[in-house]
């Protein structure tokens, strides 16, 4: 029987995306865009969702492209945390 080393176990979307808001302590907005192909015309089209992320000691400024991973609920509205600053 194979053993899993800690990354494989813990599963979870990796995002990536730009922060567009660091204002709260501990949190920031990241927005991600996907293309996404159009149902009935093929035209594919950008569409931007916005997440909260927890960015614990505020590492990361606006404008900044980020890596964020989904985890259990850390607020009402949280379920990102901050993987790395690229």
């Amino acid at each position: 029987m194979e053993t899993k080393n800690s990354q494989e176990k813990q599963g979870g979307k990796v995002l990536k995306g730009t922060v567009v808001k660091s204002a709260a302590q501990d949190t920031i907005t990241v927005a991600v865009t996907r293309y996404v192909a159009h149902p009935k015309y093929k035209k594919f089209q950008k569409r931007t969702k916005k997440f909260l992320v927890h960015n614990p000691g505020n590492t990361a400024e606006v404008g900044d492209i980020v890596s964020i991973k989904e985890s259990k609920p850390i607020s009402k509205n949280k379920r990102f945390i901050l993987v790395t600053n690229d």
